[in-house]
This record gives C-alpha cells, sequence and structure tokens, in this order.
C-alpha cells in the first residue's frame, strides 16, 4: 500500500499509481492531493486491516509526514520500531555502534545548546537535528570561534523552519552532534527484500562546492558511479540489515567513505526513496526502469543491461534551494527560462511554490562528462541572479 502527502507529489509517480493499480490509503490527505475515488483506493479501515492479515505487507510513504499515521494506526506491527530505529538518528548511531566503536556523537536539546562545552568535543563536528529533513539546520563547526555564530544560526533556522513539517518528520527540540566524516558522499535508494536482502536501485555522488558546504544542490549518477561502488554499498546494507532486521523496507541512505576507504553512514530515511519524488524519478528518466515498481514486485535491476550504453554520461538532481539570502516573500520572480538555458540536455523541470518552501525547484538532467563545468557553476551560485525582488 501506498501513503500519499505533502510536500510533493510528481506526474511520474502519480502515473506509476495509475498504471499499476497500486492501492493507496484513502487519508484526508491523500484527497486532499487529488486522488479521489479510484478502484485503486484503500479505506483506512481496510489498510489496518490488511495490515494484521499480512506478514509479507509492502509499504511506501511518498513523504515521511505519514510516518505518524503508521505509528498511530499500526502500533500493532514491528514497522513503527523498524521506523523510529532509522530516522532518530541518536537511535540509528546506538544501533550502528557494533560496526563503529569508535564513533563519536552525543545527544543534546535545544536548551543545551547555550550551555554547551565545545572544548570538551572532538573537533570538527556536525549538529543537526535528531529528527530532521532536507539539510534543515545542520552545521559543521571546525573550530571554537563558529560556536557562537552557528548556535545563533541554528535558533534562526528553527524559527523560519520549524512549521514546514510534523514532528515525525522535522523535530527540533533535540539534537545529535557528531564526528565529522570527511570523504565522498553517496545517496542511495535501496529496499529490502521480504527476505531481508538488500537490493540497490540507485547510486548518487553527493557533490559540494567546499569543504563547508552541507547543501543538497546537486547529486550525480553515472555508469562509473554505480559500478565502482555498488558491490561494497550492497555489503554495508547486507549489515545494517542483519543488524535492524528489517524486510519489505524501502530506504534513502546517505553515506561517506572516508580517506581510509571505510564507509560511514550519515544517515538512512525510511519507508521512501530520495525525498519529493526525486531520486526514484530521475532514475526512471536515466536508466529506464521504475524504482517504486520493483519495489512492489521484488525485482532487481540487471545492471549490465542498464549501464550498456551510459559511458560518459552523467544524469544530475539539481536542487534550487533558496540559498540568495532573500526571503521568499520578498521574492516576485524566478527566471526559470535563463537557468534551464545553461544546461545541455533537462530531461525534466518541477517548479515549487518558493513562498511556501525554501526551494525554487528541482532540475533533473543529462549532462556529458566533458560539460562537467555546467554543474560546477550551478553548485556555487547563490542563485541571485535569477531572482527579482520587491523594491
Amino acid at each position: 500500500m501506498i501513503f500519499v502527502d505533502k510536500p510533493y507529489i510528481s506526474d511520474l509517480f502519480r502515473q506509476t499509481i495509475l498504471d499499476n493499480s497500486f492501492p493507496v490509503v484513502k487519508t484526508e490527505m491523500a484527497r486532499e492531493l487529488g486522488f479521489h475515488d479510484e478502484p485503486y483506493f484503500l479505506d483506512e479501515d481496510e489498510a489496518i486491516k490488511l495490515a494484521r492479515s499480512s506478514k509479507d505487507i509492502r509499504i511506501y510513504t511518498t513523504s515521511e509526514n505519514s510516518i505518524g499515521w503508521i505509528a498511530q494506526h499500526l502500533s500493532f506491527t514491528d514497522l513503527p520500531e523498524k521506523i523510529d530505529l532509522f530516522k532518530n538518528k541518536a537511535r540509528f548511531r546506538k544501533m550502528i555502534s557494533p560496526m563503529y566503536p569508535d564513533f563519536y556523537f552525543q545527544e543534546v536539546t535545544l536548551g543545551d545548546l547555550d550551555s554547551l562545552d565545545i572544548e570538551e568535543i572532538p573537533l570538527p563536528f556536525v549538529i543537526k537535528p535528531a529528527v530532521g529533513f532536507f539539510s534543515m539546520a545542520v552545521y559543521k563547526v571546525a573550530h571554537p570561534g563558529q560556536w557562537e555564530g552557528i548556535k545563533e544560526s541554528i535558533k534562526a533556522e528553527i524559527q523560519r523552519v520549524q512549521h514546514l513539517y510534523p514532528q515525525e518528520v522535522m523535530n527540533t527540540s533535540t539534537f545529535i552532534i557528531e564526528q565529522c566524516i570527511v570523504g565522498d558522499e553517496f545517496a542511495i535508494d535501496a529496499y529490502y527484500d521480504a527476505a531481508g536482502e538488500p537490493v540497490i536501485l540507485n547510486i548518487y555522488n553527493h557533490i559540494f562546492s567546499s569543504d563547508t558546504d552541507v547543501s543538497d544542490r546537486v547529486y550525480i549518477s553515472s555508469k562509473e558511479i554505480i559500478e565502482s561502488n555498488i558491490d561494497e554499498f550492497r555489503e554495508f546494507l547486507g549489515r545494517v540489515g542483519e543488524l535492524s532486521g528489517v524486510k519489505n523496507f524501502p530506504m534513502h541512505v546517505e553515506i561517506r567513505r572516508d580517506g581510509s576507504g571505510i564507509l560511514l553512514p550519515i544517515e538512512i530515511n525510511p519507508m521512501r526513496f530520495g525525498g519529493w519524488c526525486t531520486t526514484a524519478d530521475l532514475t526512471c528518466f536515466a536508466y529506464g526502469f521504475n524504482p517504486y515498481k520493483y519495489y512492489f514486485s521484488q525485482k532487481r535491476p540487471d545492471w549490465p543491461a542498464v549501464l550498456k550504453d551510459k559511458d560518459g554520461k552523467l544524469y544530475s538532481i539539481i536542487v534550487l534551494d533558496n540559498s540568495t539570502g532573500v526571503d521568499g516573500d520578498r521574492i516576485t520572480s524566478f527566471d526559470y527560462d535563463t537557468l534551464l538555458s545553461r544546461f545541455e540536455h533537462p530531461l525534466d523541470f518541477r517548479r515549487i511554490d518558493y513562498k511556501q518552501y525554501p526551494v525554487f525547484g528541482f532540475l533533473f538532467t543529462e549532462t556529458q562528462k566533458d560539460r562537467f563545468s555546467d554543474l560546477e557553476a550551478i553548485l556555487s551560485s547563490d542563485l541571485k541572479e535569477f531572482i527579482s525582488t520587491k523594491v
């Protein structure tokens, strides 16, 4: 069964539901998003009965906003507990501590920040909400002199974003401080099948403009990225699966490989692939198979066949987050046409209401490897060149 919720449902995902008659749970939010009385609609009571009667139920959520419904109505299953193992970053670190016994982390409350003695914390470190989303209120502290400014930035950002998502998705009352993981960062869409075996559906290299950049601006997938990492990443997910015991469980994984080659997870997001229908949708455009269908049908990609003609091609998600420093209410327009003209082969573009959410849109592109500079340019841009503001 599928739970649909804000902030975004793509046309591709809607069409996937229609084409395959995937059952959508008839929540109030589903109706608000335009899902009505089609044959595939599943009444909430029916969904609960189905979860009680099936040992092999497969659930997918377009948004972690649906976690609250699952916690409330499916508490008789182990699913809420499994979700919290991953969603709560402090619990996640404790779960995987046998894999990383020397990894430093601690949990603190928002009220602890003013009295925190960072002289006792190994530097550099990252601080972020224990339950968070979309790089919001995530900061890297490289030296003690930064702390006062970062602390105030955290408080200011919380004021801006705390009402955008429910508590199950974004809870800024508790933070996790953890050692900074330095190295190449990757994002993985995957699921655990009915036997608890991991199936990788795509791999993205998350690139940054600098050592202090923590944004979600550019993710790149390619034949080279997938082939050079998939075996090692599958082995890592196998170990996580052994510790967590999850089955029929989709996830979006963020991981880094440090300078000595050790894989260290940043976080694992449960019950979905990339947020805002991004990473899984680009997989459809780039590689020609549908990750949502593969999860529900327990199918595995034939990667040698999929990647056969993909030499020299980069497939990218460009997140046009509002990095202008200008509040959305003061922005009168965004020049989408000029932005699109900077890329050789846009695959899909999705405009977002930047007055409601701090993002202008999402762009999927195909780029030849020798035009990597196109991606570098947007990676380092603050996007001010594309906006017009009130006088």
